[in-house]
């Protein structure tokens, strides 16, 4: 029996344990949809990410509209509760337009224009759905019929309870409702002092009994209900015939709020558990960094590169392997429908592909007589009718002999590929892993076992193949030793020396993944010294350029002074200003300063600013000086000894800081660049005084504050997280902080 989309859907879901990820998802949209958005997945993802820049209240719980439209084409009567949600949709997208936004939310919202035959029938409706009967004189009347028989029907239980007669009889004193009737609780006998209808009977062996004396009042208020229903239908006619005719304004507005709800549920869903949305892009090629599957807690990131046709992943059992993989599609499956998710979206790319298939279950079925290799072939079979698939294949080796099922996947995996499918493969088969490791479309990948703690690591390294360390795992598990060593001995030393090459192999590749990353760590430091210098250099330059500045404007004064005295035949002043003018210059620099200075190799020395050591030099003139790590060739010349100086005794000081920061902080109506100023000041009178948690009031308004507060917080060095506030404390109109 073939199974369709939504079962495959459900049956993918479920293979990647994405059930209650997906279930949580849901359950932030307003009615219930699918999880693909139809039509341009672009504009829509723009649309997206446009609201996520806005703060914004979710939208109410909404029923699905197709029956509404049904009744209205037909001219049909729609019930208050039907009509009401029309209101809700309209009310909403009012909330919305009324905010006045930019961008594309703001030109969309734009477009909902309510005609005003709608507003005459929404203005019957209250914020809850009740009909507003203070609009209507004879509705306003009847109600208060309604409540004045009430009150008689109070005061005359209330005069039957405290009956001297009657009170022997009653088990409580209050009044119940039992099947929307009034009654008492009275025990067995109460028929001599009280005459009514018993409606019910309690656990305890009490009677529920409606008292006679209200009968007349109770039939009253049916009388007086029957011509409030003549009303209310009435009024619904009027509604549903108003509707009628606006049934295109209808149309749009349902297919409008179905596509915003995708969004709304998209964002909200994010923010609650501090996700990423994150959209395929349209290519094949897979980059995950710090990813993490939902099913997963305190798990470690994943990173992987699968940018190839065919990704292997080999190595310790119980390592991860299958989870990896999991990972793999689940990454494609959420980003093909946009479904927020837990990753770096700045440097993880998920490609487009129009199916994911995974074959990860073991098919064997008893009751069909389907033993486990012949159910993968099933599953293998299929596949082969798709194409520009994610195929995801755990312990491909499944259910047969090892050698033989390398020769068949090796040519099976071949075919999978010219078919423009894209393979990730869990498997124990080294000869599998080798056949395909020479090709250059074939990534390999382990998971990497901690010899020294005896168990996985969970963790993956490209390029290489795993052992399985099956005896390892085994002893970890509780297998005794004997059986263990004598495994070892019918494994044979020539499969045990292949595996021990193998983790040979594994062990040089982390050994020299451990010195690229010293290497790169001591690049790091050394282009941060060279940046320091660079710096300094460039600060001196600036003061030397400053003192120069300030140099010749004093000697240009004290020469147009002497001028101003050569105009005047002034002699003596002429030379008074030009001995003034030649003192301003910088005394002049003799070559023979440094002569009688003799330099050698190992003497502490100074250059500039910076104290160094001299490691080589060419001469006299010439010498090579160590500085921080880096070398420096320089002039003799420039060149200073250093003397030894004693460290100054230290002193103690103690800082008295007031403390003068509060918890809150309120930015309403500040500018974005006024309040980011306001709130770093808060922020560190904050951190100076102790605090770990304070709250920030920025208000809703246009959203823009909101997002200026938002990014400021996330760039913070000191800012570990933040939420919405609660309903009490502000809400969407104010955040709490953790430093």
């Amino acid at each position: 029996m073939a199974i369709d989309k939504t079962s495959k859907l459900d049956l993918l879901i479920n293979q990647l344990d994405l059930t209650d990820h997906i279930e949580q998802f849901k359950s932030f949209f307003s009615r219930e949809s699918s999880l693909y958005i139809e039509g341009d997945q672009e504009l829509h993802y723009r649309y997206i990410k446009a609201l996520d820049n806005i703060e914004f209240k979710a939208p109410p719980k909404v029923a699905d509209l197709f029956t509404v439209k049904a009744h209205l084409k037909k001219h049909g009567v729609l019930n208050f509760e039907q009509i009401f949600e029309i209101v809700k949709i309209v009310r909403y997208f009012r909330y919305f337009k009324s905010r006045e936004l930019d961008g594309i939310i703001g030109e969309w919202m734009s477009k909902f224009i309510v005609e005003e035959k709608f507003n005459e029938v929404e203005k019957y409706f209250t914020h809850d759905g009740k009909f507003e009967e203070n609009l209507d004189e004879t509705l306003f009347g009847l109600g208060t019929r309604i409540r004045e028989h009430k009150a008689n029907m109070s005061g005359s239980l209330k005069r039957l309870m405290s009956s001297a007669k009657l009170s022997s009889y009653l088990m409580d004193t209050q009044v119940h409702f039992i099947n929307d009737e009034e009654c008492l609780l009275v025990r067995g006998g109460f028929n001599h002092v009280l005459k009514g209808a018993v409606i019910g009977r309690s656990s305890s062996g009490g009677f529920y009994v409606s008292p006679d004396s209200i009968l007349k009042s109770k039939e009253q208020i049916r009388y007086i209900n029957q011509e409030r229903e003549a009303i209310f239908y009435t009024y619904a006619k009027e509604f549903s015939s108003k509707l009628a005719e606006l049934q295109p304004f209808i149309n749009f507005i349902d297919k409008e709020f179905t596509k915003f709800d995708n969004y709304q549920a998209r964002v909200l869903f994010a923010r609650s558990s501090n996700l990423q949305i994150v959209k395929s892009k349209k290519d094949s090629k897979i980059i995950l960094d710090s990813f993490i599957h939902p099913a997963l807690h305190n798990a470690k990131p994943i990173h992987v590169d699968f940018s190839k046709n065919i990704l292997m992943i080999t190595g310790v059992n119980a390592g991860g392997k299958t989870m990896l993989l999991k990972s793999i599609l689940s990454a494609a499956f959420m980003a093909k429908y946009i479904i927020p998710m837990k990753l770096n979206e700045n440097k993880s790319y998920v490609g487009s592909f129009k199916n994911i298939l995974a074959i990860i279950d073991d098919p064997q079925n008893v009751k069909n007589d389907i033993s486990t290799f012949a159910g993968r072939m099933q599953e293998f079979s299929r596949i082969f009718e798709y194409k520009s698939a994610l195929v995801g294949v755990d312990e491909i080796e499944l259910g047969t002999d090892s050698d033989e099922a390398a020769a068949l996947f090796k040519v099976i995996l071949d075919d999978l590929i010219k078919k423009g499918q894209k393979v990730v493969v869990t498997t124990h088969h080294k000869r599998l892993a080798a056949l395909m490791a020479d090709r250059d479309d074939v990534e390999l990948m382990a998971a990497i076992y901690d010899e020294a703690n005896r168990m996985p690591t969970y963790e993956f390294m490209h390029g290489i193949i795993g052992k399985s360390y099956a005896f390892e795992t085994a002893s970890r598990y509780g297998i005794s030793n004997n059986i263990v060593n004598e495994a070892k001995a019918v494994y044979g030393d020539n499969s045990e020396k292949l595996s021990l090459l193998i983790e040979r192999g594994s062990q040089l590749e982390r050994e020299l993944k451990q010195k690229h990353q010293k290497v790169d760590e001591k690049l790091d430091e050394l282009k941060a010294k060279e940046l320091n210098l660079k710096e300094q250099r460039e600060k001196l330059f600036a003061e030397l350029e400053e003192q120069r500045s300030a140099l010749k404007n004093s000697y240009d004064a004290a020469i147009n002074e002497a001028k101003s005295a050569a105009k005047a035949g002034d002699t003596k002043a002429i030379h008074r200003a030009m001995d003034k003018a030649n003192k301003k210059l910088p005394p002049e620099k003799k070559e023979q300063e440094n002569r009688h200075v003799e330099f050698k190799i190992g003497d502490s020395v100074k250059y500039h600013s910076q104290k160094g050591t001299i490691v080589s030099m060419k001469g006299k003139k010439d010498a090579t000086i160590e500085v921080d790590g880096m070398r420096v060739h320089v002039k003799t010349k420039q060149l200073k000894h250093t003397q030894i100086v004693k460290p100054r005794p230290k002193t103690d000081v103690n800082v008295q800081v007031q403390k003068r920061a509060g918890l809150k902080c309120d930015l309403h109506g500040m500018r974005a660049d006024e309040a980011t100023e306001v709130l770093d000041k808060f922020l560190s009178d904050a951190l100076i005084n102790g605090w770990d948690e304070v709250i920030i009031y920025h208000g809703i308004g246009t959203g823009k504050l909101s997002y200026a507060v938002k990014n400021f917080l996330i760039a913070h060095p000191k800012v570990k997280g933040f939420d919405d506030a609660p309903q009490h404390l502000g809400g969407f109109g104010a955040k709490v902080v953790y430093l």
